[in-house]
């Protein structure tokens, strides 16, 4: 019975995470961002930490090391990250926000927000508590010690 739920719960955690994917990503397309819902992560986890090692950023985000560096290599087409020399160890590179990455979180960010708010509609204050609380032990059981 155990395992027969937990097909059935993975299966609606997995169809309902690209189904919000999916829908970021549309809209981001829809409003003419030249942004991927997977870009967008990387800049905005960014802003908040201002400068970051490769795995941090891929550990902070949950890609593999070969996605972000792939990641990472078009923001720094698009001018939005550049990658720095740390002081303190010269083989170790830190990636940052440019100034023009920083006006993109800025500008863009009110806009996410409301595309990611769309999938929160009618959910009520007692529904977000157990959501959050079973995803929290969904993750705790995952953690590796």
């Amino acid at each position: 019975m155990l395992k027969e739920k937990f097909n059935q719960y993975s299966f609606i955690l997995d169809r309902t995470a690209r189904r919000v994917k999916q829908y970021a990503q549309t809209s981001f397309s829809s409003h003419g961002i030249d942004l991927t819902v997977d870009q967008w992560t990387v800049i905005k986890t960014l802003y908040e930490a201002k400068d970051l090692t490769h795995k941090e950023i891929a550990d902070e985000c949950g890609k593999d090391q070969p996605t972000m560096t792939r990641i990472i290599d078009l923001l720094l087409k698009k001018g939005l990250v550049m990658r720095v020399e740390n002081p303190n160890d010269r083989r170790s590179l830190h990636i940052q926000l440019t100034q023009m990455g920083n006006q993109q979180v800025e500008k863009l960010a009110p806009l996410v927000k409301e595309f990611r708010m769309k999938a929160w509609e009618n959910l009520t204050d007692e529904d977000f508590q157990h959501f959050t609380r079973i995803l929290n032990k969904i993750y705790s059981n995952l953690e590796t010690t």
